[in-house]
């Protein structure tokens, strides 16, 4: 079984390098012609199933990637994105601030503590691995080991499905670095084991 795990495509708010987090903000005009783009080269892909986090910026990219595609996006609560509480809309320069007590969350994640009504690392990691075990890994069938599923979540989100895929601890939270927007990273399950193929 292969997983196509997608980035969302752009918004106002990365353009403008704010905080998303749960608000639900659109794909800006970039956002929309790369996910166009990228539905364009998986077009000879045959998935199977696709999942979509809730919020607007994913579940439109799913529906632009999918193009064509006569297939249900399955929406999922464990998707969401990870709450930055309070910071949600705060430029990125407040958040890696020196004196900014949420500094750590790219550079020392093991060491990063969530701003106020935000959402721990440790339960981001609970829910999406929770997703993976729950609702991608029974999908394994020994008789059919080319099925492919997409999913189209967001930056961190992401990140922490690729911790359990990859066994990562919370100080390695990032791996290789986010991906970027309408990024897709492939991973393949042989039923027991996920490989990052890409």
């Amino acid at each position: 079984m292969e997983l196509y795990l997608i980035r969302h495509g752009e918004t106002l708010w990365n353009a403008e390098n704010r905080l998303q987090g749960t608000v639900d903000i659109d794909l800006n005009e970039k956002g929309r012609l790369k996910a166009i783009e990228l539905g364009n080269q998986l077009d000879c892909v045959d998935f199977e199933r696709i999942y979509s986090s809730p919020l607007t910026r994913a579940y439109e990219t799913a529906c632009l990637v999918r193009g064509r595609k006569n297939l249900h996006i399955q929406r999922d609560e464990r998707l969401r994105e990870i709450s930055f509480g309070e910071m949600e809309g705060h430029l990125y320069t407040e958040w890696i601030d020196e004196k900014c007590p949420f500094k750590y969350f790219f550079t020392n994640p093991e060491l990063y503590t969530p701003p106020a009504k935000g959402e721990s690392l440790e339960s981001l990691c609970e829910r999406t691995k929770a997703f993976v075990i729950d609702e991608l890994e029974p999908l394994y069938n020994p008789s059919n080991p080319e099925q492919k599923i997409m999913v189209i979540a967001h930056g961190a989100l992401n990140k922490g499905i690729m911790c359990y895929l990859e066994n990562n601890d919370k100080a390695h939270f990032w791996g290789d670095g986010l991906q970027q927007n309408c990024q897709a990273t492939i991973f393949s399950f042989d039923g027991k084991i996920w490989t990052k193929k890409n």
